[in-house]
Protein backbone atom coordinates (compact mmCIF):
# COMPACT_ATOMS: atom_id res chain seq x y z
CA UNK A 1 0.00 0.00 0.00
CA UNK A 2 1.31 3.44 -0.86
CA UNK A 3 0.11 6.93 0.00
CA UNK A 4 1.06 10.29 -1.52
CA UNK A 5 4.29 11.43 0.07
CA UNK A 6 3.99 14.08 2.75
CA UNK A 7 6.49 15.77 4.82
CA UNK A 8 9.53 18.43 8.18
CA UNK A 9 12.08 20.08 9.17
CA UNK A 10 15.12 17.88 8.91
CA UNK A 11 17.90 16.26 10.95
CA UNK A 12 21.25 15.71 9.26
CA UNK A 13 23.97 13.45 10.62
CA UNK A 14 27.22 14.92 9.36
CA UNK A 15 30.13 12.53 9.42
CA UNK A 16 33.75 12.89 10.46
CA UNK A 17 35.41 10.40 8.09
CA UNK A 18 39.05 11.18 8.75
CA UNK A 19 39.85 8.40 11.21
CA UNK A 20 37.78 5.42 12.29
CA UNK A 21 36.82 5.19 15.97
CA UNK A 22 38.64 2.37 17.71
CA UNK A 23 35.37 0.87 18.96
CA UNK A 24 33.65 1.03 15.56
CA UNK A 25 33.92 -1.41 12.64
CA UNK A 26 36.31 -0.53 9.78
CA UNK A 27 34.88 2.04 7.37
CA UNK A 28 32.66 3.72 9.93
CA UNK A 29 33.11 7.44 10.68
CA UNK A 30 34.77 8.68 13.87
CA UNK A 31 31.65 10.61 14.91
CA UNK A 32 28.17 11.71 13.85
CA UNK A 33 26.74 15.21 14.18
CA UNK A 34 22.96 15.53 14.11
CA UNK A 35 22.08 18.79 12.39
CA UNK A 36 18.47 19.65 13.22
CA UNK A 37 16.72 22.97 12.57
CA UNK A 38 16.07 26.28 14.29
CA UNK A 39 15.53 26.28 18.08
CA UNK A 40 11.86 26.51 19.08
CA UNK A 41 10.69 23.67 16.84
CA UNK A 42 10.58 19.91 17.37
CA UNK A 43 13.63 18.92 15.37
CA UNK A 44 16.32 20.10 17.79
CA UNK A 45 14.87 18.28 20.84
CA UNK A 46 14.15 15.23 18.65
CA UNK A 47 17.79 15.18 17.59
CA UNK A 48 18.95 15.74 21.16
CA UNK A 49 16.88 12.71 22.21
CA UNK A 50 18.30 10.57 19.41
CA UNK A 51 21.97 11.50 19.89
CA UNK A 52 22.63 9.61 23.17
CA UNK A 53 20.74 6.56 21.89
CA UNK A 54 22.99 6.34 18.84
CA UNK A 55 26.11 7.12 20.86
CA UNK A 56 25.40 4.10 23.07
CA UNK A 57 24.40 1.77 20.23
CA UNK A 58 27.08 2.66 17.69
CA UNK A 59 30.03 3.16 20.02
CA UNK A 60 30.92 6.51 18.46
CA UNK A 61 30.08 10.02 19.71
CA UNK A 62 26.87 11.50 18.27
CA UNK A 63 25.83 15.11 18.88
CA UNK A 64 22.92 17.33 17.76
CA UNK A 65 23.46 20.68 16.04
CA UNK A 66 21.00 23.35 14.88
CA UNK A 67 20.71 24.04 11.12
CA UNK A 68 18.50 26.13 8.83
CA UNK A 69 16.24 23.15 8.06
CA UNK A 70 15.47 20.63 5.29
CA UNK A 71 16.66 22.58 2.24
CA UNK A 72 20.08 23.14 3.75
CA UNK A 73 20.32 19.60 5.06
CA UNK A 74 19.62 18.06 1.66
CA UNK A 75 22.17 20.34 0.04
CA UNK A 76 24.71 19.25 2.66
CA UNK A 77 24.06 15.61 1.81
CA UNK A 78 24.38 16.32 -1.91
CA UNK A 79 27.73 18.02 -1.40
CA UNK A 80 29.02 15.17 0.77
CA UNK A 81 29.23 17.35 3.89
CA UNK A 82 26.47 15.37 5.60
CA UNK A 83 25.54 11.72 5.36
CA UNK A 84 22.30 11.10 7.32
CA UNK A 85 19.31 13.32 7.94
CA UNK A 86 15.63 13.85 8.83
CA UNK A 87 13.68 15.41 5.96
CA UNK A 88 10.17 16.59 5.33
CA UNK A 89 8.92 14.49 2.45
CA UNK A 90 7.52 17.43 0.49
CA UNK A 91 10.90 19.14 0.43
CA UNK A 92 12.52 15.78 -0.33
CA UNK A 93 10.16 15.39 -3.30
CA UNK A 94 11.16 18.83 -4.58
CA UNK A 95 14.81 17.80 -4.29
CA UNK A 96 14.27 14.39 -5.92
CA UNK A 97 12.59 15.94 -8.97
CA UNK A 98 14.54 19.22 -9.01
CA UNK A 99 11.30 21.21 -8.90
CA UNK A 100 11.87 23.45 -5.88
CA UNK A 101 13.23 26.89 -6.71
CA UNK A 102 16.06 26.29 -4.23
CA UNK A 103 17.26 23.28 -6.30
CA UNK A 104 18.02 25.38 -9.39
CA UNK A 105 16.50 22.57 -11.46
CA UNK A 106 18.98 19.94 -10.26
CA UNK A 107 17.67 16.48 -9.30
CA UNK A 108 19.12 15.62 -5.90
CA UNK A 109 19.10 11.84 -5.55
CA UNK A 110 21.86 10.97 -3.10
CA UNK A 111 19.43 10.25 -0.24
CA UNK A 112 17.76 6.99 0.77
CA UNK A 113 14.94 6.50 3.30
CA UNK A 114 15.56 5.09 6.79
CA UNK A 115 12.46 5.39 9.02
CA UNK A 116 9.28 7.50 9.38
CA UNK A 117 9.19 10.23 12.02
CA UNK A 118 5.90 12.15 12.39
CA UNK A 119 3.38 14.38 10.65
CA UNK A 120 4.11 18.10 10.37
CA UNK A 121 0.88 20.13 10.48
CA UNK A 122 0.94 23.80 9.56
CA UNK A 123 -0.01 25.98 12.54
CA UNK A 124 -1.34 29.39 11.48
CA UNK A 125 -1.64 31.56 14.59
CA UNK A 126 -2.29 35.16 15.59
CA UNK A 127 -2.74 36.78 18.98
CA UNK A 128 -6.40 36.55 19.97
CA UNK A 129 -6.23 40.24 20.89
CA UNK A 130 -5.41 41.08 17.24
CA UNK A 131 -8.83 39.97 16.01
CA UNK A 132 -7.26 38.15 13.06
CA UNK A 133 -9.21 34.94 12.54
CA UNK A 134 -9.28 34.12 8.79
CA UNK A 135 -7.06 33.97 5.72
CA UNK A 136 -9.34 36.50 4.04
CA UNK A 137 -8.16 39.14 6.54
CA UNK A 138 -4.45 38.50 6.00
CA UNK A 139 -3.92 40.64 2.88
CA UNK A 140 -0.84 42.82 3.31
CA UNK A 141 -0.19 41.45 6.80
CA UNK A 142 3.29 40.58 8.11
CA UNK A 143 3.67 36.79 8.19
CA UNK A 144 6.51 35.02 10.01
CA UNK A 145 7.41 31.66 8.46
CA UNK A 146 10.58 30.67 10.32
CA UNK A 147 13.94 29.83 8.73
CA UNK A 148 14.06 30.17 4.95
CA UNK A 149 15.26 26.57 4.58
CA UNK A 150 12.50 25.11 6.75
CA UNK A 151 9.24 23.49 5.67
CA UNK A 152 7.10 26.55 6.42
CA UNK A 153 9.69 28.85 4.86
CA UNK A 154 9.63 26.67 1.75
CA UNK A 155 5.88 26.13 1.36
CA UNK A 156 4.00 29.05 2.93
CA UNK A 157 4.99 31.66 0.28
CA UNK A 158 3.64 29.31 -2.40
CA UNK A 159 0.44 28.71 -0.43
CA UNK A 160 -0.36 32.42 -0.22
CA UNK A 161 0.52 32.83 -3.90
CA UNK A 162 -1.88 30.03 -4.88
CA UNK A 163 -4.62 31.63 -2.75
CA UNK A 164 -3.97 35.04 -4.31
CA UNK A 165 -3.39 36.73 -0.95
CA UNK A 166 -0.54 39.30 -0.98
CA UNK A 167 1.44 39.29 2.28
CA UNK A 168 4.80 40.43 3.62
CA UNK A 169 6.96 37.39 4.45
CA UNK A 170 9.53 37.41 7.24
CA UNK A 171 12.12 34.72 7.99
CA UNK A 172 13.98 33.98 11.19
CA UNK A 173 14.42 31.53 14.05
CA UNK A 174 11.18 30.32 15.66
CA UNK A 175 12.08 31.98 18.95
CA UNK A 176 12.48 35.28 17.09
CA UNK A 177 9.15 34.80 15.28
CA UNK A 178 7.40 34.22 18.61
CA UNK A 179 8.97 37.30 20.16
CA UNK A 180 8.00 39.46 17.16
CA UNK A 181 4.40 38.23 17.25
CA UNK A 182 4.08 39.14 20.93
CA UNK A 183 5.62 42.57 20.31
CA UNK A 184 3.30 43.08 17.31
CA UNK A 185 6.14 43.31 14.81
CA UNK A 186 4.40 40.37 13.10
CA UNK A 187 0.68 39.84 12.59
CA UNK A 188 0.70 36.07 12.00
CA UNK A 189 3.15 33.20 12.44
CA UNK A 190 2.92 29.99 10.41
CA UNK A 191 4.83 27.16 12.07
CA UNK A 192 5.38 23.64 10.84
CA UNK A 193 6.67 20.85 13.06
CA UNK A 194 5.58 17.90 15.13
CA UNK A 195 2.79 18.33 17.67
CA UNK A 196 3.00 19.99 20.13
CA UNK A 197 5.16 22.66 18.53
CA UNK A 198 7.27 24.06 21.42
CA UNK A 199 7.24 27.74 20.47
CA UNK A 200 3.47 27.66 19.83
CA UNK A 201 2.92 26.04 23.24
CA UNK A 202 5.06 28.72 24.91
CA UNK A 203 3.24 31.50 23.04
CA UNK A 204 -0.18 30.17 23.96
CA UNK A 205 0.79 29.81 27.61
CA UNK A 206 1.78 33.49 27.65
CA UNK A 207 -1.14 34.94 25.67
CA UNK A 208 -4.24 33.36 24.06
CA UNK A 209 -3.97 32.58 20.34
CA UNK A 210 -6.32 32.26 17.39
CA UNK A 211 -5.65 29.13 15.33
CA UNK A 212 -6.62 30.25 11.81
CA UNK A 213 -8.06 27.45 9.68
CA UNK A 214 -8.20 27.04 5.91
CA UNK A 215 -11.58 26.47 4.33
CA UNK A 216 -12.28 23.24 2.44
CA UNK A 217 -12.20 25.09 -0.90
CA UNK A 218 -8.86 26.67 -0.01
CA UNK A 219 -7.42 23.28 0.96
CA UNK A 220 -8.57 21.80 -2.35
CA UNK A 221 -7.01 24.68 -4.31
CA UNK A 222 -3.68 24.34 -2.51
CA UNK A 223 -3.55 20.54 -2.87
CA UNK A 224 -4.27 20.79 -6.60
CA UNK A 225 -1.11 22.90 -6.94
CA UNK A 226 0.94 20.97 -4.34
CA UNK A 227 -0.44 17.42 -4.10
CA UNK A 228 2.28 16.30 -1.70
CA UNK A 229 0.54 18.36 1.00
CA UNK A 230 -1.98 16.25 2.89
CA UNK A 231 -4.81 17.04 5.28
CA UNK A 232 -3.70 17.02 8.92
CA UNK A 233 -5.59 17.50 12.17
CA UNK A 234 -4.21 18.94 15.42
CA UNK A 235 -6.38 17.45 18.20
CA UNK A 236 -8.49 19.65 20.47
CA UNK A 237 -6.70 20.48 23.70
CA UNK A 238 -3.20 20.19 22.25
CA UNK A 239 -2.81 23.86 23.18
CA UNK A 240 -4.88 25.77 25.80
CA UNK A 241 -6.53 28.00 23.16
CA UNK A 242 -7.45 25.08 20.88
CA UNK A 243 -11.09 24.39 21.76
CA UNK A 244 -11.83 22.13 18.75
CA UNK A 245 -9.89 19.90 16.35
CA UNK A 246 -7.81 22.10 14.04
CA UNK A 247 -7.94 21.03 10.38
CA UNK A 248 -4.92 22.10 8.40
CA UNK A 249 -2.34 20.89 5.86
CA UNK A 250 0.74 18.87 6.66
CA UNK A 251 3.75 16.92 5.46
CA UNK A 252 5.41 13.80 6.84
CA UNK A 253 8.97 13.54 8.10
CA UNK A 254 11.45 10.75 7.36
CA UNK A 255 15.01 10.00 8.30
CA UNK A 256 17.26 9.59 5.26
CA UNK A 257 20.88 8.67 4.58
CA UNK A 258 23.30 9.09 1.72
CA UNK A 259 23.18 6.05 -0.53
CA UNK A 260 26.93 5.44 -0.06
CA UNK A 261 26.73 5.16 3.74
CA UNK A 262 27.87 1.66 4.90
CA UNK A 263 24.98 -0.81 5.01
CA UNK A 264 25.94 -2.18 8.43
CA UNK A 265 26.05 1.32 9.94
CA UNK A 266 22.61 2.17 8.58
CA UNK A 267 21.24 -1.15 9.82
CA UNK A 268 22.63 -0.37 13.29
CA UNK A 269 21.10 3.15 13.25
CA UNK A 270 17.62 1.90 12.28
CA UNK A 271 17.72 -1.01 14.74
CA UNK A 272 18.83 1.25 17.60
CA UNK A 273 16.11 3.75 16.82
CA UNK A 274 13.28 1.22 17.02
CA UNK A 275 14.79 -0.62 19.99
CA UNK A 276 14.69 2.66 21.95
CA UNK A 277 11.32 3.95 20.75
CA UNK A 278 10.01 4.31 24.32
CA UNK A 279 12.96 6.55 25.20
CA UNK A 280 12.30 8.70 22.14
CA UNK A 281 8.62 9.12 23.05
CA UNK A 282 9.45 10.00 26.64
CA UNK A 283 11.85 12.71 25.45
CA UNK A 284 9.81 13.94 22.47
CA UNK A 285 6.06 13.09 22.28
CA UNK A 286 5.95 13.49 18.48
CA UNK A 287 7.98 10.26 18.28
CA UNK A 288 4.72 8.39 19.03
CA UNK A 289 4.20 8.50 15.26
CA UNK A 290 7.68 7.13 14.52
CA UNK A 291 6.47 3.58 13.93
CA UNK A 292 6.88 0.96 11.21
CA UNK A 293 3.20 1.30 10.20
CA UNK A 294 3.99 4.76 8.85
CA UNK A 295 6.45 3.46 6.26
CA UNK A 296 3.46 3.79 3.90
CA UNK A 297 3.82 7.58 4.11
CA UNK A 298 6.77 7.33 1.70
CA UNK A 299 5.88 6.37 -1.86
CA UNK A 300 8.76 7.71 -3.95
CA UNK A 301 12.05 7.59 -2.07
CA UNK A 302 14.07 4.32 -2.24
CA UNK A 303 15.14 2.83 1.09
CA UNK A 304 18.78 2.36 2.02
CA UNK A 305 19.85 -1.32 1.78
CA UNK A 306 20.76 -1.26 5.48
CA UNK A 307 17.21 -0.18 6.35
CA UNK A 308 15.71 -2.80 3.99
CA UNK A 309 17.74 -5.45 5.81
CA UNK A 310 16.26 -4.40 9.16
CA UNK A 311 12.65 -4.35 7.92
CA UNK A 312 13.00 -7.78 6.30
CA UNK A 313 14.50 -9.08 9.53
CA UNK A 314 11.36 -8.07 11.45
CA UNK A 315 9.04 -9.42 8.74
CA UNK A 316 8.17 -6.16 6.98
CA UNK A 317 8.56 -6.17 3.20
CA UNK A 318 9.46 -2.83 1.58
CA UNK A 319 7.64 -2.24 -1.75
CA UNK A 320 9.75 -3.59 -4.60
CA UNK A 321 9.92 -0.26 -6.42
CA UNK A 322 11.43 1.35 -3.27
CA UNK A 323 14.23 -1.23 -2.95
CA UNK A 324 17.32 0.01 -4.82
CA UNK A 325 19.12 -2.50 -7.07
CA UNK A 326 22.23 -4.10 -5.61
Amino acid sequence: MRIAARTAVCVVLSLGWAAPASSAPPGWPASLTIGTASPGGVYLPYGQALAPILTEALGIPVTAQATQGPDQNILLMESGDAAVGFVTMGVALQAWNGTGGWTNGKEMRSMRALFPMYDTPLHVVALKSSGLDSFANMADKRIGVGPQGGTAGNYVPSIFKVLGIPVVMRNGAWTLMASQLRSQQLDVVVGSAGVPLPFIAELDAAEPLNFIALGDDQIATIRKAMPELGVSVVPVGTYPSLKADYKTLGLYNFAVARKDLPDDLVYAIVKAFYANHDRMVAAQPSARESVVANLKRNEFLPYHPGAVRYYREIGVEVPADLVPPN
